[in-house]
């Protein structure tokens, strides 16, 4: 589906056909020889939307140095910096909270004083605290820079997604997206793998060097980010509007995302299904490790196959979710697939290690599954339902339920499946399926209450 940001010709041209005025036939020409393989395969690769291509390139290197920090931050607050598991767990928590209250803040000042402004200077901000990392030897030092930067780096979140709704056209911004996420994953991929020569050399050096580099791919994000176009009415910051208004003959909207009921609840019922993150990366590996015989090497292919399969699929994902109904609907298979992993790694307990194995992989390929089809059907609503003239302020609240569960889902997680066995793991799959079938009726209500995108 890449190929349908490809340009044709502009509405209104005419194509005129004529033929040779001359008295003999004209043989036919030859037909041109198909072209060569490694184009195709390049065209695969690089998409044919010249913005979201410039947008692929700040996001590959954005998250290559996010890679690096995701493998080695821990291990350098723990074996360099001597803090505790339990401290760094503290320190990381309250940093996840900040970040949560700082997503509505970041997307409103992108609303008053536009994105890009707004974003260069979350995204300057962020890689001087990353840098400041290397500076770091007290325990309460750690905190409020790790509070810092979280909160930055969530506010920059929800600003980036404004930045894609105004640099791409409404029907390729949920494409795009899933584009950009699937040049996420390769990026982080390599900068972890990269990362892995700082954690041979375990040493002060080898883990500050690491975060300097990414604290410099923020720098380089800085200097790319003014080449990305933002039409003049998308980039200037809208009037102000009265509230309650609306357009002739439309009900009127709240003055703000959080008077958005509508919203709101699509918001709470994506952010349930956001808690999958903590299944994948937290509950199945320890799932696997206390409580199957499979061995703990297959931790890592659990990891790349979710990898790989959103890779490969998540633009294929978005495909039909113009419609709400549609994204809805893709949504609600998405939760169902999710809890249907819950339910199939449950089983793993008390079989074989060939048959724990095979059935752990299977239910990461339904994760993975689940997980690109919900997030395609959770970003096509984000930016259907929202208000135009406020997108920054509803793309932050929305972001602030995403940052909620991924704070919330690895203790929600042990304490259900890890902590109560099969009974937890269906109480999880219960809670997916049900925030599934409900996307749906929430969607019609939203219609019946006004007008989406208005």
């Amino acid at each position: 589906m890449l190929n349908q940001f490809a340009r044709g010709p502009p509405p209104g041209q005419l194509v005129v056909m004529t033929t040779p005025a001359a008295t003999q036939p004209v043989p036919p020409s030859p037909a041109p020889p198909d072209p060569p393989a490694a184009g195709t395969r390049r065209s695969r690769l690089l998409h044919p939307d010249p913005v979201i291509r410039r947008l692929a390139w700040l996001t590959l290197v954005n998250a290559f140095g996010n890679g690096l920090f995701m493998t080695v931050g821990v291990l350098f607050f723990t074996r360099a910096l001597h803090f505790s598991a339990a401290g760094v767990g503290l320190g990381l928590t309250l940093a996840g909270l900040c970040g949560v209250l700082a997503s509505m803040p970041g997307g409103r000042a992108a609303d008053r004083w536009g994105t890009k402004p707004v974003l260069m200077a979350l995204v300057i901000a962020e890689g001087a605290g990353m840098a400041c990392y290397g500076l770091v030897h007290s325990f309460p030092v750690f905190v409020l820079l790790a509070c810092l930067v979280t909160a930055v780096d969530r506010a920059s979140s929800a600003v980036r997604n404004t930045l894609y709704a105004q640099a791409l056209p409404k029907q390729a911004r949920v494409e795009g997206r899933a584009y950009l996420r699937a040049v996420t994953n390769v990026a982080i991929g390599a900068g972890a793998s990269l990362a892995a020569l700082a954690l041979q050399a375990d040493s002060r050096q080898a883990y500050v060097t690491a975060i300097l580099v990414d604290a410099a791919t923020f720098a380089a994000v800085a200097v790319m980010l003014p080449s990305i176009p933002i039409p003049p009415a998308a980039g200037r910051a809208p009037a102000p509007v009265a509230a309650g208004t609306g357009r002739a003959g439309e009900p009127p909207r709240p003055r703000s995302a959080l008077r958005d009921l509508p919203f709101l609840v699509v918001t709470v019922l994506n952010s349930v299904l956001t808690l999958q993150f903590g299944v994948i990366e937290v509950g199945m590996p320890l799932w696997l490790v206390q409580s199957t015989h499979a061995p703990r090497v297959l931790v890592a292919p659990l990891l790349i196959v979710n990898t790989v399969l959103v890779v490969l699929l998540q633009v294929r994902a978005t495909r039909g979710t113009g419609e709400l109904r549609a994204a809805a609907v893709a949504f609600r298979r998405g939760a169902l697939l999710v809890a249907a992993c819950c339910l199939v790694a449950a089983t793993a307990h008390g079989l074989a290690a060939t048959a724990a194995c095979l059935v752990l992989l299977a239910a990461a390929v339904l994760q993975s599954l689940g997980e690109v089809l919900s997030q395609a059907g959770g970003w096509a609503l984000s930016y259907a339902l929202a208000r135009e003239e406020a997108m920054g302020a509803y793309q932050g609240l929305f972001n602030a339920g995403s940052a909620a569960a991924m704070m919330l889902g690895p203790g929600l997680v042990t304490v259900t499946a890890l902590d109560h066995g099969l009974a937890g793991w269906a109480l999880l799959a219960a809670l997916f399926a049900v925030a599934g079938a409900a996307m749906p009726f929430a969607v019609r209500w939203t219609e019946r209450r006004h007008a989406p995108g208005v």
